[in-house]
C-alpha cells in the first residue's frame, strides 16, 4: 500500500523559476508485507522545511518508528527543503497508526494541507512530445500534472531489507521528471546504484551536462547495499532525456572489479 503526501502548501522556486509540486516535492509512505508474511514494513520519504525536521525525527522515535536517512534532493531551492526517510516494522494497521500519529501535528497530514487547487491548463502530455521522450529514454513515463515523469526499478536485482523484498513501490527506484517546456526543460531524479555503478554513473551525468546534486542511502541494512544520486539538469527535453538514458544505460553493467581502489 502506497500513499502520496504531497507539499500543497510550499511554493518552490528553482533558481528563481516557480517549480510545480509534482516535479519533486511530493513524499509518500508505503506498506509491505516481509516475504515470510509474519509482519510488515513501513517506509517514508518525507518533504520538510528545515524547521520542520527534528520536530518530526522526535515524533516519529516516541511512536517506534526510525529514521533512515535524511538529505538534500536539489540546489538553487528556495525554500531548502530536506527529505527525511523514515521506517518502521510491525502490523500494518498499527504501522499506519505510528506513522500518521507522528505527522499528526505536521504539514504532512492531509488535513492539515491545503487543497492542490485547479488542474492546469496544460498537462506534461500536451506540454512535451512523450512519444519521443518514451523512444529516447526505453520505458513509458506517466502524466503528473505539468509533470512527466518516469519510474523504473531494478530487476536485475533482489534487494532484501528485515525480510522484506525492496520493490519500486517501497522506494527502490529509479526515476526522472520533466517540467518546463519541450525547448526550455527541467530534469531531476534519482538513479538507484549498486556501489560500483556509482562513478560510472557519474561520468555519464557529467558527461551530458547533467548536475550531480547529492549522493547518499535511503536504508540502513539492505542487502546488497544500494546507494542513491541526485542529478539536475536544464535544456531541450529531449537532450535531458539522452543524458538520463546514458546514465541507467550503465546499471547492470559494472562489478566489484570495476571500483578503483
Amino acid at each position: 500500500m502506497k500513499v502520496n503526501i504531497p507539499r500543497n502548501d510550499l511554493k518552490v522556486t528553482i533558481d528563481g523559476i516557480q517549480t510545480p509540486t509534482p516535479f519533486g516535492f511530493g513524499g509518500w509512505m508505503s506498506i509491505k508485507r516481509t516475504m515470510d508474511g509474519k509482519s510488515a514494513m513501513l517506509m517514508s520519504d518525507t518533504v520538510l522545511l528545515q524547521e520542520e525536521v527534528n520536530p518530526l525525527i522526535s515524533a516519529a522515535l516516541a511512536q517506534g518508528l526510525e529514521i533512515s536517512a535524511i538529505h538534500n534532493h536539489f540546489f538553487y531551492l528556495d525554500p531548502v527543503i530536506f527529505y527525511m526517510h523514515i521506517h518502521g516494522m510491525g502490523e500494518p494497521a498499527d504501522l499506519a497508526k505510528r506513522f500518521a500519529a507522528a505527522i499528526a501535528a505536521t504539514k504532512l497530514l492531509p488535513a492539515n494541507q491545503p487543497p492542490a487547487g485547479a488542474p492546469p491548463a496544460k498537462t506534461g502530455k500536451d506540454i512535451f512530445d512523450i512519444a519521443a521522450l518514451d523512444a529516447i529514454v526505453g520505458h513509458t513515463g506517466t502524466v503528473n500534472g505539468p509533470t512527466y515523469k518516469y519510474t523504473l526499478g531494478r530487476p536485475d536485482l533482489t534487494v532484501t531489507l528485515m525480510g522484506t523484498e525492496m520493490t519500486p513501490a517501497i522506494g527502490l527506484n529509479t526515476w526522472a521528471s520533466f517540467a518546463g517546456t519541450a525547448d526550455n526543460a527541467h530534469i531531476a531524479g534519482d538513479i538507484a546504484m549498486l556501489a560500483p555503478e556509482v562513478n560510472p554513473v557519474i561520468a555519464a551525468l557529467r558527461k551530458n551536462g547533467l548536475e550531480v546534486v547529492a549522493l547518499h542511502s535511503h536504508m540502513l541494512a539492505e542487502q546488497p547495499r544500494i546507494l542513491f544520486l541526485h542529478y539536475y539538469g536544464t535544456g531541450s527535453a529531449s537532450t535531458l532525456a539522452q543524458g538520463f538514458r546514458r546514465a541507467i544505460d550503465e546499471l547492470g553493467k559494472h562489478g566489484m572489479d570495476d571500483m578503483k581502489m
